[in-house]
């Protein structure tokens, strides 16, 4: 899967931003990494359903995931470095999410609970104005 996802992705450089003097100034080093989820045919539907739905916030509204890298002065690492943040968002967002059972609290948690509720109640009353008493 990881050679079929690589295939789809798109890549862009440009000129990195921030200081490095002529080396930023002549290299296009930063690396801009394009991938349609919706038009990948690595993926299944109910695949491209959980990625939307993980990277939703990422995906822009023509529905292009764009993953950015200016880390190194290298485009070669940059290009690196992005493809390999890539395959790891994909790979995390298409593992399916467990479901938690639920227990009963245990004794102990329980009887913290009410001596907190007691330590509260007790510092609230200290602070009560004593002339009504």
């Amino acid at each position: 899967m990881r050679d079929c996802l690589i295939r789809e992705v798109e890549y862009r450089t440009s000129r990195s931003s921030g200081p490095g003097g002529q080396h930023v100034n002549k290299t296009e080093s930063r690396v801009e990494l394009l991938w349609s989820p919706e038009e990948s045919d690595c993926l299944n539907e109910t695949q491209k359903m959980m990625v939307a739905a993980r990277l939703g916030n990422r995906i822009s509204q023509e529905g292009v995931l764009i993953l950015v890298s200016a880390k190194y002065r290298s485009q070669y690492r940059n290009r690196a470095d992005v493809t390999e943040r890539f395959l790891d968002l994909v790979r995390a967002s298409l593992v399916p999410v467990k479901r938690r059972r639920l227990t009963r609290p245990t004794r102990s948690s329980v009887e913290k609970r009410i001596q907190n509720k007691k330590l509260r109640g007790e510092l609230k009353r200290s602070r009560r104005d004593r002339s009504d008493q």
